[in-house]
Order: C-alpha cells, then structure tokens, then sequence
C-alpha cells in the first residue's frame, strides 16, 4: 500500500489560510483517488474533499466547498488542500487518504485503506 505523510497544519486566526501537503510513497501514487478528511475532538471523522486520480473529478463537502480547494501533483507524489477563509468549526485534526476500494471516486471514508498520521489544524476566533 501508500504511505501518507500530511505536513503544513498549524495555529490559524478565523478568516485566515492554510495549505495541507500530503507526500505519498511506496506504491504508485498516480494509480490511487485521493481524499481528505478531519476528525475534531469527540467526533467522527468525516469527509472534506476528494480527488480522483486523474485530477479531473472532486468533491467537496458542503461546509467547505468554495473556501477548500484539493489538488494534486503526480509528478511529485503528491496532494494537497488548500483552505481559505478558515472558520472555527474548522479546527480538527486532518487526515490524508487513498482509496483501496472501488472504482469510481468515494466520498466514503470506508472506501479509503490507507491514512496518514494526521495533522492538527487549529482556527482561533
């Protein structure tokens, strides 16, 4: 499987930027949809954004579509989010995602085998 590495988290003023990375290795990566998705604290991880290996087909969740942007580089292993007019309710632990399961592009966590270690992100009022 891929392995996933997620960077660029950090302490963020509400109406503020951020941009995730997440470097992949092992398997290649061109051959996997990509996702993110966050986990804030006593919830569920839930999905953000997905990506699909082409880089021609994403989705979004409602709460963060048209401030989040996900992206890819298969050159260089390599996904990322870009986030946009922060919020407080975005404060959460992000995680990166490859799909190991089905064809089409998931939007389900379920769908996804292989997880980075996370990276917190946190939006301050």
């Amino acid at each position: 499987q891929v392995q996933l590495v997620e960077s660029g988290g950090g302490l963020v003023q509400a109406g503020g930027s951020l941009r995730l990375s997440c470097a992949a290795s092992g398997r290649t990566f061109s051959y996997y949809h990509m996702g993110w998705f966050r986990q804030a604290p006593g919830k569920e991880r839930e999905f953000v954004a997905t990506i699909h290996k082409s880089g021609d087909i994403t989705y979004y969740a409602g709460s963060v579509k048209g401030r989040f942007t996900i992206s890819r580089d298969n050159a260089k292993n390599t996904v990322y989010l870009q986030m946009n007019s922060l919020e407080p309710e975005d404060t959460a632990v992000y995680y990166c995602a490859a799909q190991t399961r089905g064809i089409l592009l998931s939007r389900g966590r379920a769908d996804f085998g292989s997880w980075g270690q996370g990276t917190q992100v946190t939006v301050s009022s």
